[in-house]
């Protein structure tokens, strides 16, 4: 049976005008700030180019302004778009912003759509995603969720501390996780609420000093204390947040892998220049047996990855919680993507550290992909988890 992974001809086109823009738009802005955005000038920037190119907002349906790609859609533009560190802001596909449009459409009510929504996917304004909490609270393990919502009349009361809230600074709201049934460790027990940035129980503190600084506004802390929210603010239903944040982990794990693929083959593109021009001990460095072994497994990485999200993203358009191959894809991917930036860089030599290029600057920013959004360890937990109960069920009978 043959296999056809080629993208269908409006999505082959909508990638080729995204790596035509990023190459001759986004890049020449990456490189004068240095792979960060220095202000919401630049962004506004990027995304009004972004628009006029007809690339903006590939995720999110026509109805919204965007070109409704599926899973496998997004996959292929996406990764043109993460060839620079800011093409994703700038189609407005960067996180947390990405993954809370996604969620908003599948979840929200009409009039939560109209009010959050519709401004957000057209660039308006930003969003966060307040989930993790500094320990013990929620991180890696999200039922040890500390911040507790309290029933007031008419409405519920927010108490609680989160951290690493990417994009927190400069916000509009926030979509908030907090435990309204059980105790810290309990199964369950959560809900999703949507807080506007100017409610007076909602404080944003400090900048977290970070290894990546690309990730727009930061990641910061924010403190709620006495936020009162009304019941229109439930996302959801209540004591159904955890499902619902399914709704919006997998196919986010995924479209950060997309993104940081754009990122390895963009780093692989900067080696391989290097080592095809530059000479060393009589012949190019490109005809050396170790180097030829760098590029060869660098190529390998990519395109194992680029496999791996494909299936999961197939499956994740069927309709299937695609546990698994989201957990592989992603601990697979994050790792991957972090050796080819690092191989690229020592092939680079000297030019690899220097800040001539930016491969310094990839490789701080793809590290701490290996913890956000689950470290490996905690995917390698619920693969092999998996993988075992599959195995007694087959064998026994029973659920392991």
């Amino acid at each position: 049976m043959a296999v056809d992974l080629a993208a269908e001809p409006e999505v082959a086109k909508l990638a080729e005008r995204t790596a035509q823009f990023v190459r001759e738009v986004v890049i020449p802005i990456e490189e004068e700030h240095g792979g960060v955005v220095p202000s919401e000038e630049v962004r506004v920037q990027l995304q009004s180019a972004a628009r006029e190119a007809g690339v903006f907002a590939p995720h999110v349906s026509p109805e919204y302004g965007g070109h409704g790609l599926d899973m496998r859609g997004r996959a292929v533009v996406f990764e043109e778009a993460g060839y620079s560190l800011l093409g994703p802001l700038a189609l407005n596909i960067a996180a947390p912003d990405e993954g809370n449009m996604h969620m908003l459409e599948v979840i929200a009510t009409e009039e939560q759509k109209r009010r959050y929504l519709a401004p957000l996917a057209a660039g308006e304004i930003r969003s966060c995603f307040a989930m993790t909490e500094p320990a013990p609270g929620a991180g890696s393990d999200p039922d040890a969720l500390r911040t507790r919502a309290t029933r007031v009349p008419g409405g519920w009361r927010i108490d609680g501390k989160k951290w690493f809230i990417t994009g927190a600074d400069g916000a509009a709201f926030a979509i908030v996780m907090a435990r309204t049934a059980g105790e810290p460790g309990d199964r369950g027990g959560a809900t999703m609420f949507l807080v506007d940035a100017d409610n007076p129980g909602m404080h944003i503190g400090r900048h977290i000093p970070t290894l990546d600084e690309s990730l727009y506004a930061g990641h910061l802390e924010v403190t709620f204390d006495n936020c009162v929210v009304g019941d229109e603010a439930v996302l959801g239903e209540v004591d159904q947040g955890y499902r619902y944040a399914q709704v919006r982990l997998g196919p986010a794990r995924m479209t950060h892998c997309m993104r940081w693929l754009g990122i390895a083959r963009r780093a692989q593109d900067i080696a391989v220049g290097w080592a095809a021009k530059r000479h060393v001990f009589g012949s190019r460095l490109a005809d050396l047996g170790m180097a030829q072994q760098m590029i060869a497994d660098n190529e390998i990485d990519i395109r194992a990855s680029r496999a791996l999200i494909m299936q999961a993203c197939w499956e994740l358009d069927q309709g299937q919680t695609a546990g698994t191959s989201v957990s592989v894809a992603k601990t697979f991917t994050s790792e991957a993507v972090f050796r080819v930036v690092d191989r690229a860089l020592q092939l680079c030599g000297s030019l690899g550290v220097s800040g001539d290029v930016l491969l310094g600057r990839f490789l701080r920013e793809v590290r701490p992909f290996r913890i956000y959004d689950g470290p490996s360890e905690t995917h390698r937990w619920s693969i092999a988890r998996r993988v075992v109960g599959r195995h007694v069920a087959a064998t026994t009978g029973e659920k392991a």
